[in-house]
């Protein structure tokens, strides 16, 4: 596969992160130096996905209004939504289901050979299922402001259906104020090529960082733990395309390689709200309509973390394993279930996976500190997390915009400095929404 300016400039700096943080923790004078120097590193990471979140919100808010707006028929968004929690729902299941049978399968907690945390130590972790309130709390804003400041996606995303419906309804009157949003989508994409450009310092840092702090001996330490997860996430991402090809045929490798350069960076910087854009992008040039997927990929990020579903029911199981506790298929099944609902609607919580196992694993008795076995290695976990939620959430709106007949071929790829220079704009809405 050919890859791009962008994508080589994140793989070097990734090889060049690992070298510089293991030689730093070899020649560090003392502990506090390497903190000292991770600390003042992560402020590069901080910096890019402080751009990141000051482009989301209004990138989702734009192109999602202007789709629902063009759309203009309210029985239409509900069912493109419907068929997008079908599949959410659908995934989400597989994703825990996959990583319960995975973890039975190759028993990482067994014979660990780590000394156990006491039963009494405290994680750190304020654990805490997501109540019907708290849900609530996250679904309907109760100012647009207000979620915006906050980042709260889901919130946003159900604001702009209510504006964009709205705007449909009075017709011409809305279309000035339709095709201005539509020009602040067009800008937010071109601000999304300019922050780009400083993804691969980002990505240097945070490596460089990761790995002068926690250094490469832990790698070997959970090697065999880290490898059964990463081999779970395989299989994972195979059901994934498996699933996909099932509605795209033979044009799921095609959509592997557009969202190649956003997975990429969601795994560099373990985070999958960075790669946001890019995926927006990836998936406008694989033919995806983008009131698709300006619709389905924020939702997807509160109902539809593929790799972090599979990646609750592998830690808990993990943990359980580990201190010698034995849970009845009952137990796993009802685990299952109870995660399925807990997991929903936490986008935006910090490390929110481990606020989920920490909730689940007080409920059936397992000790909450068998957390601290996980925290050392959570960054490089969370790098496989990040990149399987890009792909799942990228299929998931192609699967809908194939399922609408709106997948279209896709566009010729261009260079990230052919696409930040305006040579070859990519058109945000389709023209049959146009005409509408």
């Amino acid at each position: 596969m050919k890859l791009n300016r962008l994508t080589k400039m994140i793989l070097v700096a990734m090889v060049l992160g690992i070298f510089c943080g293991y030689l730093f923790r070899e020649l560090a004078s003392s502990p506090a130096a390497i903190t000292a120097f991770a600390d003042q590193l992560s402020i590069l990471t901080d910096i890019f996905l402080r751009l990141i979140k000051m482009i989301i919100a209004p990138l989702v808010f734009a192109t999602l209004v202007v789709g629902i707006a063009r759309m203009g028929d309210a029985a239409t968004v509900g069912r493109i939504g419907a068929k997008a929690m079908a599949w959410f729902l659908t995934a989400s299941l597989v994703s825990l289901t996959l990583g319960l049978i995975m973890v039975n399968l190759l028993k990482p907690g067994v014979g660990l050979g780590l000394p156990l945390p006491d039963v009494a130590a405290s994680s750190g972790i304020e654990k805490g299922a997501l109540s019907l309130k708290d849900f609530i709390s996250h679904l309907i804003p109760k100012s647009v402001f207000d979620a915006m400041a906050k980042n709260e996606i889901l919130a946003i995303v159900v604001f702009s259906m209510f504006f964009g419906t709205g705007a449909a309804a009075i017709g011409d009157k809305a279309k000035g104020l339709i095709d201005a949003i539509d020009a602040v989508a067009h800008i937010m994409l071109k601000v999304t090529g300019y922050v780009m450009n400083f993804a691969p310092f980002a990505v240097f840092a945070a490596i460089a960082g990761m790995v002068a702090k926690e250094g490469l001996g832990i790698l070997s330490t959970y090697g065999s733990f880290m490898a059964q997860f990463y081999l779970s996430l395989g299989l994972l991402w195979l059901a994934l395309l498996a699933m996909g090809a099932i509605f795209l045929k033979g044009r799921v490798i095609e959509l592997l390689r557009a969202v190649r350069e956003p997975a990429l960076l969601a795994f560099t910087t373990a985070s999958s709200e960075a790669a946001y854009p890019k995926t927006l992008q990836g998936l406008k040039r694989f033919g995806c309509s983008d009131r698709i997927a300006s619709f389905v990929m924020p939702m997807g990020y509160s109902f539809n973390l593929d790799g972090s579903m599979m990646y609750c029911t592998f830690a808990a199981i993990f943990i359980a394993q580990a201190y010698g506790i034995d849970l009845s298929l009952s137990q796993e099944i009802t685990m299952l279930l109870v995660l399925m609902v807990t997991s929903k609607g936490i986008a935006g919580v910090p490390r929110a996976s481990l606020v989920v196992i920490a909730a689940t694993l007080s409920q059936f008795n397992i000790p909450e500190a068998g957390l601290l076995l996980l925290l050392g290695v959570d960054h490089f976990l969370d790098m496989g997390r990040s990149a399987t939620n890009v792909l799942g959430n990228a299929i998931a709106a192609c699967v809908v915009a194939k399922s609408e007949k709106e997948l279209t071929a896709a566009l010729p790829e261009v260079d990230d400095d052919e696409d930040q220079n305006g040579s070859k704009d990519i058109e945000l809405t389709p023209a049959f929404a146009k005409q509408g």
